[in-house]
């Protein structure tokens, strides 16, 4: 049995909060709690630092949050925080991507729990630094199955709510490295690249029932996956304007989109580079 629960910022009293209603069940009352009236948005992969700065950016909006993790509970619990901090509401989502089961069930959670959802955005990955020559296989299952069947697991859950209530929003973070290549990402590459497909499959099928799908390169970010393979501070040269973009600039955008009721099965570079 699943409960219904509302999660509320601390602090936050101009926050719309849910008030209770009574329904009544043969000779028994049961309390139901309606859900407030905002918008909600469930950023996967939310424990990592792009996915914190897409959660900061749409609870600064007056989104309310889902923040979905796998393993990082502590790092998901400093995302929410982060949200709260910001003025928003939201709750701890946990999912295995690579499995559908767990997915559906995430999906299932969030829009019992949270507000209407009007996007979701596909931000769980992982990355794995080898040449070809030595890419091990199991190491390449790793990186595909999070990265790209993961991201198929979730747009097959993440459709069916907006199709229910006639449309909406998912973008999908990419990567440069995709469209390019990229020495030593032999998986990570292959798996961006083939969200691009995917992405715009998507977009095809779901675009006559108002469903928008999307793809955003985020550029070079400091994070977990690119520690230790940043260039210099300024050592950009394939870079108009030789630096990358800022993580809240790249969040904002995100958010941006999301909201675009023309835009669908498109690429969006963040940074300078040429595609």
């Amino acid at each position: 049995m699943r409960i219904r629960r509302l999660a509320l910022s601390k602090g936050c009293g101009h926050n719309p909060v849910a008030m209770p209603s009574l329904k009544r069940t043969g000779s028994t009352k049961r309390i139901v709690m309606r859900k407030p009236s905002r918008r909600s948005v469930l950023v996967t992969g939310a424990s990592g630092g792009i996915g914190r700065a897409i959660c900061r950016a749409f609870a600064a909006a007056g989104w309310h949050v889902g923040v979905h993790y796998y393993r990082h509970k502590a790092e998901a619990a400093k995302t929410l925080r982060a949200v709260r901090v910001t003025g928003g509401t939201g709750g701890l989502f946990q999912a295995d991507v690579r499995e559908a089961d767990s997915v559906r069930q995430m999906i299932d959670n969030f829009t019992e729990q949270a507000p209407q959802p009007a996007a979701f955005i596909c931000n769980a990955g992982i990355a794995a630094s080898r040449l070809l020559l030595r890419q091990a296989e199991n190491e390449w299952t790793d990186v595909v199955q999070t990265n790209l069947t993961g991201t198929f697991h979730c747009l097959q859950a993440m459709v069916s709510p907006l199709l229910t209530q006639g449309g909406g929003s998912i973008v999908v973070i990419g990567s440069h490295a995709g469209l390019h290549g990229s020495t030593g990402q032999t998986a990570y590459a292959a798996s961006k690249a083939g969200l691009i497909g995917l992405v715009k499959t998507a977009a095809q099928e779901w675009g006559p029932q108002n469903v928008r799908v999307n793809l955003v390169l985020p550029g070079w970010q400091q994070t977990g996956l690119s520690e230790g393979a940043m260039p210099d501070d300024h050592d950009w040269p394939d870079h108009a304007l030789r630096r990358p973009p800022a993580i809240e600039e790249v969040a904002r955008t995100i958010v941006h989109m999301a909201q675009l009721n023309d835009m669908s099965g498109q690429v969006w570079n963040c940074d300078s580079r040429d595609l």
